[in-house]
């Protein structure tokens, strides 16, 4: 692996990790505070906008370096045919189950805390964010595995 694929992939990693914890975070930390009360609308609605901004940027990038190290080291048929390029096809549809989950997790918070109110929206958002972190766990299980093969 040369230089250039090696910060692709620094890169890829680094998003990758920041987007799971950020997700992993927001769901075991701060959403029980704010399902009890225990935090103001303001404050919880910046953390609900740099999770987007966390979610949209490194989604960018993940597609971006994901890109380039797959263009780099599979054809469409090891993609298809091979373990390995079966375990980056599932780290795609996971990435965009991320995004979406994230997304409408988000979304959820927006609405309510822009009302002021603060357990509701958390509520409302507690099951996308329980996916999106059941899709962190899946996406650095994954990550294990290919790093495995």
């Amino acid at each position: 692996m040369g230089f250039v694929e090696a910060a692709v992939y620094g890169v890829h990693l680094l998003f990758a990790g920041l987007w799971s914890g950020s997700v992993l975070f927001v769901t075991l930390a701060v959403l029980p505070t704010a399902m009890d009360g225990d935090i103001d609308p303001a404050p919880m609605e910046l953390v609900s906008n740099r999770l987007k901004q966390v979610s949209r940027v490194s989604a960018l990038l993940l597609l971006l370096t994901g890109g380039h190290l797959a263009a780099t080291f599979y054809t469409g048929s090891s993609l298809l045919n091979t373990t390995r390029g079966n375990l980056v096809l599932v780290m795609v549809a996971l990435w965009f189950l991320l995004a979406a989950f994230t997304e409408i997790a988000a979304s959820k918070l927006s609405d309510g805390l822009a009302q002021q109110k603060i357990r509701e929206p958390a509520r409302n958002a507690r099951p996308f964010l329980l996916a999106a972190s059941l899709v962190s766990v899946l996406l650095l299980f994954d990550a294990g595995a290919l790093l495995g093969l």
